[in-house]
């Protein structure tokens, strides 16, 4: 497909795909799971900016690139996602408790921007979410939805620089047809 976006809307196709971490600190993704009724994304870059002056002007510049930080809202969170992410566990009443002690457990995170050419594909390799508010409200004269927001740290894969991939118009189509059946890895650097 030739050309480019002039524009992005939209959220969909939201996964996550869970991490398995070992003792020498390797890790593995599994499969990426479909997270139903999404409804935004909201992710700041993390980062100090460094300045040093010379000559009277900004000299040198330098960033760090420390992941994003922000929110996946969500209409409900699946009880796969309490269970896989947030560490809850069901009892054998198939009843979710939410315990002092549960791991939270890192996820990679999948997901893709509308555009008015082609949907643009995404993964944040290293997130964590933190429990989110329990909150509803009485219901008046008509329904009003209430959403679940999940607060998201995604941060770099330990011990590489990776942080997030994207996909692009020059992506090979076996690699953005694949996107949601495992998480996508860097090859070589063009």
């Amino acid at each position: 497909m030739s050309g480019k976006n002039k524009v992005k809307y939209g959220l969909k196709n939201v996964n996550y795909a869970l991490i398995t971490e070992t003792e020498d600190g390797s890790i593995t993704f599994g499969t990426p799971v479909r997270i139903y009724g999404a409804v935004n994304v909201s992710l700041s870059p993390v980062g100090d900016k460094s300045e040093f002056h010379a000559d009277d002007e900004e000299f040198f510049t330098a960033t760090a690139n420390n992941g994003y930080d922000g929110t996946l809202e969500i209409a409900i969170i699946p009880d796969s996602f309490k269970i896989g992410a947030l560490g809850e566990t069901l009892d054998t009443k198939k009843v979710l408790i939410e315990k002092t002690d549960a791991v939270i457990k890192p996820f990679a995170l999948l997901f893709e921007f509308q555009g008015d050419k082609k949907a643009r594909r995404h993964v944040l390799y290293y997130c964590r979410a933190a429990r989110p508010n329990v909150e509803s409200s009485t219901k008046t004269t008509g329904i009003e939805v209430k959403t679940d927001v999940l607060n998201l740290t995604c941060r770099n894969i330990p011990e590489k620089t990776n942080v997030k991939a994207s996909t692009t118009f020059e992506t090979d189509a076996e690699t953005y047809k694949n996107w949601y059946t495992q998480v996508y890895l860097e090859t070589a650097t063009a």
